[in-house]
């Protein structure tokens, strides 16, 4: 089911960190607009984005997670992630990152945010609604922490 890994990492300076990745990876991204920037390369997997935001409180990473071919792929690892109490929130038809996406999130037992997603097609919008705070792009805010084992489970 899995199409690419995803990481996204926060940066500084997005043309200093193009340069970098590019020359990293050895290919141009497939996507620039002013605050982001998307690699994706086939050997090996990678959905590799760049998000111009504060370290501060998150520090560099951003989020990790796996890009799907379609979203009944999303939507039957979501209904995975329900059934085992992990399944933070579904995000379907939403527009993040520029692109329109199905998604699923959850987040670890850290904190760590991973989306499952499957990308519809591109925009030219960041955001479509409301404007999530700047240092969390692309990760749900306005979240409850519950506890419940030794797993954290958050919730709007």
């Amino acid at each position: 089911m899995i199409k690419r890994m995803h990481v996204a990492v926060n940066c500084s300076d997005l043309q200093k960190s193009i340069d970098f990745y590019s020359a990293f990876f050895g290919v141009e991204p497939t996507k620039v607009k002013e605050n982001y920037a998307k690699f994706e390369l086939n050997d090996p997997a990678l959905h590799f984005s760049l998000n111009v935001r504060p370290f501060e409180p998150r520090g560099v990473l951003n989020h990790l997670g796996f890009q799907l071919n379609n979203t009944e792929e999303v939507l039957a690892i979501g209904d995975r992630l329900r059934e085992s109490g992990l399944l933070l929130i579904d995000e379907m038809n939403t527009t993040c990152c520029y692109a329109v996406q199905d998604k699923v999130w959850v987040h670890d037992p850290d904190g760590n945010a991973w989306e499952i997603f499957f990308t519809k097609e591109d925009s030219e919008f960041e955001h479509a609604g409301e404007l999530r705070e700047v240092s969390s792009c692309c990760v749900p805010t306005g979240l409850q922490t519950i506890t419940f084992g030794s797993f954290k489970k958050v919730e709007c």
